[in-house]
């Protein structure tokens, strides 16, 4: 009880009313309703029982009236007790359980008054039992309160002396017999429902005093614990006191082993390391003849040749003994051995369709996991059995971080960093591919946030919710990929976990373009490349070259300027954020001032901005996003040369349906 409450012990029960106070009547009531909810069921469905198998008697001693007698009984009192007893199961039912109980008393009493008066005399004395199983009923069993039972006691005499002083035939001197019979069983029945309501509550009030002292009992078992606790503690002191001096030798003794535990080991490692690292050298160069060799000569050989098939064994088994030389400077280091090349979009469809994830949903129903992924997305170099993990603690995390429920949504998607950023984790430029699990739940506070990837670091229940090392990791596996993680969280918002991994152009094995080459093959048209990036610069010529156009390319927007005025070009590749110097926007401006019409493409590793959509009004045709893909960048180049009024529909195709990466000026 609240301290504003007086003690059980002062509390008295109101002799008249059977009530307590306010504050403690309502728990009594929620305490009664409680404890009679069964009781008054079962006795309901005992009462229908009755009323209905007294039927039988109906038809035994009053045949020339039982169909009327069979209305009372199976048309009217028994529908209603039924409706009573399935309305106890609803939640509504505590409210207006008295007044239901009461009413149903009421009519199964004036239904037996009934009942008297349609049978005969004297056959009528047979239904008088009736009124008193009533009474019993009313008074003891159905779980009445004292007051409701008492009026409803009396409404069914009041009821019986007017149906029997006005209505019934019944001889003067039977008359007062019942009235004295039945007046007597009503106060005799108040009296018993007083008892039994009077003891429930002393009950009540004796039940709440035990438990007051019990938690008194248990507060001063508590401070004794303290005390013993606190005494113990102060003998242990004094004890560590004195065993303080041979404690610190012993101490140093064991550190001393540690150490030279640790050097052993480090030696170890060390020796482990430069065996693998020796052998790992020298297999390496003996292996590369045994890999190299075999795919010159297939490329050189004609496909039915017979030595094919030697051949590719002969290559097989370089790769196996390469793979087993890998397991060798595993053992030297930790980490991820990343040797295959890996689709980020293919691990998250497996661990989505995993038995793993399916468990996790389960145990998590109100969670939905949706994903949205990037059509073209690169490959990357890594491990697929550690990338599934990274995955899958993610989504594990983003659940578990929604108790009530919520959305999670998995991304994928390609990005081109044009300069080092530093958000949660500082991302240099270059290519990637972006991991993102976002979630709806309670998000990460700003003290936390720092610490979540450091190992058994964890705001859940140990044993229950996990180890506390999914986040590192998370963390270990990103870092062994040579990525970058960030993190945006916000408390009761939600967290968004981002992850970057540097993109491979190499293929998979079972890779298949979506066009062929020819669609989109050049013509040797003149292609200037203009971005400020060497690397982007080379790795778009060479794809042109290959694709059969002429390329130059220049690191600047004032170059492309220069160039223009000096040489023509059929289209310009230009990048949109260059540093220093004028960007993709500005060089595209100049050049038209002195040549209108000149065409060109946008390229950038951004999402399309304000100054894309500026560019593109002036006349740029596609926006291409970084990283490029042959098929993307080829097929962009094809459209716009050969662009004269009309938007080829296959454009939509080059880049990811969110960034709407392609428009075409439409004049």
């Amino acid at each position: 009880m609240p301290n504003s409450s007086p003690p059980y012990r002062d509390i008295k029960i109101n002799w008249f009313t059977l009530s307590f106070p306010a504050h403690l009547e309502n728990e009594f009531q929620e305490h009664f309703f409680q404890n009679s909810l069964r009781q008054l069921r079962i006795t309901f469905l005992l009462g229908i029982c009755f009323y209905s198998v007294f039927g039988v008697l109906d038809a035994w001693i009053v045949p020339e009236a039982k169909h009327r007698l069979w209305i009372i009984r199976y048309a009217v009192f028994v529908p209603y007790a039924l409706g009573i007893y399935l309305f106890s199961y609803s939640s509504h039912f505590k409210k207006y359980m008295q007044v239901s109980i009461s009413f149903g008393v009421l009519l199964a009493g004036l239904g037996i008054t009934a009942m008297i008066l349609i049978a005969p005399y004297p056959a009528s004395h047979s239904y008088y039992a009736g009124l008193l199983l009533v009474f019993i009923y009313g008074y003891t069993f159905l779980k009445l309160r004292f007051w409701w039972a008492t009026m409803t006691g009396w409404l069914i005499v009041i009821s019986y002396e007017i149906a029997a002083i006005w209505l019934s035939p019944t001889p003067l001197t039977i008359l007062v017999n019942n009235n004295f019979f039945f007046l007597s069983a009503n106060i005799l029945c108040m009296f018993v429902a007083y008892s039994i309501e009077y003891y429930l509550r002393r009950d009540f009030i004796q039940t709440r005093l035990l438990e007051v002292e019990k938690k008194k009992v248990t507060q001063a078992n508590i401070e004794l614990e303290n005390r013993v606790r606190d005494r113990t503690a102060q003998l242990e002191t004094t004890n560590n006191n004195l065993k303080r001096e041979i404690a610190e030798r012993k101490r140093a003794e064991r550190e001393r082993r540690y150490l030279e535990m640790q050097l052993r080991k480090s030696q170890k490692m060390e020796a482990i390391g430069t065996l693998a690292g020796g052998v790992a050298h020298d297999l390496n160069n003996i292996l590369s003849g045994l890999v190299s060799y075999p795919e010159l000569l297939l490329l050189d050989l004609p496909k039915d040749s017979p030595l094919r098939g030697p051949i590719q064994t002969i290559k097989k088994s370089g790769e196996k003994a390469g793979a087993v030389v890998q397991d060798l400077l595993t053992l030297a280091r930790r980490g991820v051995s990343v040797t295959e090349v890996v689709n980020l979009n293919r691990l998250i469809d497996q661990y989505l369709d995993s038995p793993e994830h399916q468990k996790m949903l389960e145990y998590h129903p109100k969670v939905k996991v949706e994903s949205h992924l990037e059509t073209n997305l690169m490959n990357i170099i890594g491990s697929p059995f550690h990338l599934s993990k990274t995955i899958m603690n993610l989504v594990a995390n983003a659940a578990e971080a929604m108790p009530g429920g919520g959305n999670i949504i998995v991304t994928t998607g390609n990005q081109y960093v044009d300069q080092s950023k530093k958000v949660f984790d500082t991302i240099d430029e270059g290519d990637y591919v972006t991991l993102t699990v976002a979630d709806t739940g309670v998000g990460i506070s700003a003290d936390d946030i720092e610490r979540i990837f450091e190992p058994f670091y964890t705001k859940k229940a140990m044993g229950r919710s996990g180890t506390g090392l999914g986040m590192a990791v998370v963390w270990g596996t990103v870092k062994d990929h040579s990525g970058y993680i960030d993190v945006k969280s916000k408390v009761y918002e939600g967290s968004t976990f981002t992850l970057y991994f540097p993109l491979t152009r190499k293929e998979l094995a079972a890779d298949i373009p979506d066009l062929p080459i020819e669609n989109f093959r050049g013509r040797g048209e003149s292609i200037l490349i203009v971005d400020d990036i060497k690397e982007q610069r080379e790795i778009a010529t060479r794809m042109l070259v290959k694709l059969g156009y002429t390329v130059n390319s220049v690191s600047s927007g004032e170059e492309a300027v220069k160039y223009v005025k000096e040489n023509s070009a059929n289209l310009l590749v230009l990048d949109m954020i260059m540093a220093p110097g004028i960007d993709g926007l500005d060089t595209y401006r100049k050049i038209l001032e002195f040549k209108p019409g000149q065409k060109a493409i946008l390229a950038s590793g951004y999402s399309k901005s304000e100054r894309v959509r500026e560019a593109m009004k002036l006349g740029a045709g596609a926006y291409v996003k970084k990283p490029y893909l042959i098929e993307k960048i080829g097929l962009a180049i094809r459209t716009e040369l050969d662009r004269k009024d009309k938007i080829d529909t296959r454009m939509a195709l080059l880049t990811p349906y969110e960034d709407a990466c392609v428009e075409k000026q439409a004049e």
